[in-house]
């Protein structure tokens, strides 16, 4: 089973680096991805058709670091900027965004990155994100790949 980050919380929203299926933080040392969430109820069923990567926050219009709930499709800043994605989860208990700056996905309840890569129901949302952002296909990694 996959463990949570062991540090501070705060500390898991930052950027990370992904090597052999481990997650490096800058803070936090080292996670590894949920491969399963129970907050994936409340997304959307239309994980495909998102904003792209350059939207700036609904709230502030800051153009980065910016995150997209999985559940309702706004764009809002990062806790590193004026904290409206956690404002947001806060106010509406939208558990899971997707980071347009690294692409990785958070769940707010779970307190834990998600396999995007891994969860069948995360693949579109991680795909559509990595075509809009660099223009090509993602190479994709299964639970068979991250064993090895």
């Amino acid at each position: 089973m996959a463990s949570r980050a062991t540090s501070s919380s705060k500390a898991t929203e930052d950027r990370f680096v992904e090597e052999d299926g481990l997650m490096f933080g800058a803070e936090s040392g080292w996670v590894e991805a949920l491969t399963s969430c129970d907050h994936l109820g409340s997304s959307s069923s239309d994980l495909v058709h998102i904003p792209t990567p350059d939207t700036p926050c609904n709230r502030c219009q800051h153009p980065n670091e910016n995150w997209l709930c999985l559940s309702c499709k706004e764009v809002l800043c990062s806790r590193f900027v004026n904290k409206h994605m956690l404002q947001h989860y806060q106010q509406t208990n939208h558990s899971v965004a997707l980071s347009y700056s690294d692409l990785s996905v958070w769940c707010f309840t779970c307190d834990a990155y998600l396999d995007a890569q891994v969860i069948q129901q995360l693949r579109p949302v991680y795909e559509t994100a990595y075509i809009l952002k660099f223009g090509e296909a993602p190479p994709i990694r299964t639970v068979e790949d991250k064993q090895n």
